[in-house]
């Protein structure tokens, strides 16, 4: 049957996929004071971090309405999978799941299911590619909705941040840890199980801190040959590539993927932020 894939745009879709017509992006909004953009294919990502990085108070994003996922959503394809961003982060699942409901009053049922990735960035890219396996295997929707909810269950995202600011404002990090780690330049490697955010170690300096996220990903992910590794970069190609460097030395993947953050991610991961997912 035919499929369609709607993501809200803190996914980092490839630059293959973005001309892709299986593949549709619901952009969120973005302010920083009086600076108010939306996250689409217009995004300047150095300007967004220079306005960031001279405002005093915290950036903020707005989640699309239910309208704009019902509109994604009215297409000729036989099968609806959405992904957005953590319901722990955003109001972007809520607006995608009530779209759900709202396209079957105004055009009748159809075969819609809502991923909340429970994650950010590289982590709704993951389930993307693992809708796409499934069908590809030929796999029907009920299958491919059970499958790929398994499969995010055991996902998890790691990161490493050059700047935890957006994130202690946002109240997803302790003032103690984010005044610690930008004082001392102690760089906290953080990963995100299932939409929390905990503290896997630390290093000092951002190359160890990476080194040390390697190590802890080899020590929890299972059969890493057959995951993609996906790394998500604000800013910083070299780290990615170092990144790479640091986990192909480590374990062998089925495949990689480097990007670079759009404008969500970008937010939230800020200058020199690096993201891993498997």
């Amino acid at each position: 049957m035919s499929y369609k894939i709607v993501v809200d745009s803190c996914c980092e879709l490839p630059e293959s996929d973005k001309n892709d017509s299986r593949f549709q992006i619901v952009p969120l909004g973005l302010e920083v004071g009086d600076y108010v953009i939306s996250d689409d294919e217009h995004f300047n990502q150095k300007e967004f971090l220079k306005k960031v990085a001279d405002y005093p108070l915290c950036p903020k994003s707005s989640c699309p309405s239910p309208e704009k996922f019902v509109e994604a959503y009215h297409d000729e394809a036989e099968e609806i999978y959405a992904v957005t961003l953590s319901s722990h982060l955003s109001g972007s699942y809520n607006s995608a799941a009530l779209a759900k409901n709202l396209y079957a009053e105004k055009y009748g049922e159809k075969k819609i299911h809502v991923f909340d990735s429970e994650s950010a960035s590289c982590g709704e890219t993951q389930l993307v590619k693992a809708i796409v396996a499934c069908k590809e295997e030929g796999l029907s929707f009920e299958e491919t909705v059970e499958r790929v909810e398994t499969f995010k269950r055991k996902m998890r995202t790691y990161f490493v941040l050059d700047n935890l600011e957006t994130l202690r404002k946002n109240g997803r990090l302790s003032s103690v840890k984010a005044l610690v780690a930008s004082t001392l330049n102690i760089k906290p490697v953080m990963v995100g199980n299932l939409g929390v955010i905990e503290q896997k170690g630390q290093a000092i300096g951002i190359n160890k801190a990476l080194a040390k996220m390697a190590d802890c990903i080899v020590k929890d992910v299972e059969n890493p040959q057959e995951r993609t590794l996906m790394i998500t970069h604000c800013n910083c190609p070299e780290r990615a590539e170092f990144m790479r460097g640091l986990m192909e030395k480590r374990a062998s993947y089925r495949d990689i993927l480097i990007m670079d953050t759009a404008g969500v991610s970008s937010m939230y991961a800020n200058d020199g932020g690096v993201i891993v997912t498997l």
